[in-house]
């Protein structure tokens, strides 16, 4: 697994918990060092040994720390960079929901060996979606339907998200998007630091 999602998971821990849990989850890992490099590859047991420490230390299932790691990755401010890639989707949740499709690429982009899952976005209606999550790693549908939950606020739009199990090794995510300007979004700029 790459350290870039590795990395995440500790930041996550550390940030939302304390970095005392994280430390006691690193050490029933037993990963051997204090935290993951970024641009470092580790074998996918460190990883799962971390999620394992995490359940059981947190008492809260995977599938739940996955999707709040997602939403982590998105609303946490020392993660501001993510949201603004995200945000360059589209200027509606629904042009964000249609470059989905785009991301993994455009994740190979910025960092050529980081194996972001497979998107595919098939819309049902104007306002039903499914979004096909492809990945070797199961479970990264639950950080998606984090990430959608969390990017649904950032527009200001209303949306139901349910992940639907896994069918041949994809995991399926339905989106119903019930209003699409609910609420006032988090304010977004093109360029860093403009004001207006």
């Amino acid at each position: 697994m790459h350290g870039l999602i590795n990395r995440s998971l500790q930041c996550f821990l550390r940030d939302t918990y304390s970095h005392d849990t994280w430390s006691r989850i690193a050490d029933t890992a037993q990963l051997g060092f204090d935290g993951f490099e970024a641009m470092l590859t580790y074998e996918d047991a460190l990883t799962f040994a971390v999620l394992d420490a995490a359940t059981a230390r947190l008492a809260r299932s995977r599938e739940s720390i996955l999707e709040d790691l997602g939403t982590y990755l998105v609303s946490h401010p020392n993660v501001e960079p993510l949201r603004r890639l995200l945000r360059f989707g589209g200027v509606t949740f629904v042009e964000f929901l249609h470059s989905l499709d785009d991301l993994q690429g455009r994740g190979r982009l910025a960092v050529p060996d980081l194996d972001l899952p497979a998107l595919e976005l098939l819309e049902h209606t104007p306002d039903r979606f499914t979004l096909h999550c492809r990945s070797p790693h199961p479970g990264l549908g639950f950080v998606a339907v984090g990430i959608l939950r969390a990017m649904a606020d950032d527009y200001g739009a209303l949306a139901m998200l349910e992940h639907q199990g896994s069918r041949d090794g994809t995991e399926l995510i339905a989106i119903d998007l019930l209003d699409q300007s609910h609420a006032e979004g988090r304010r977004f700029e093109l360029a860093l630091g403009s004001t207006q």
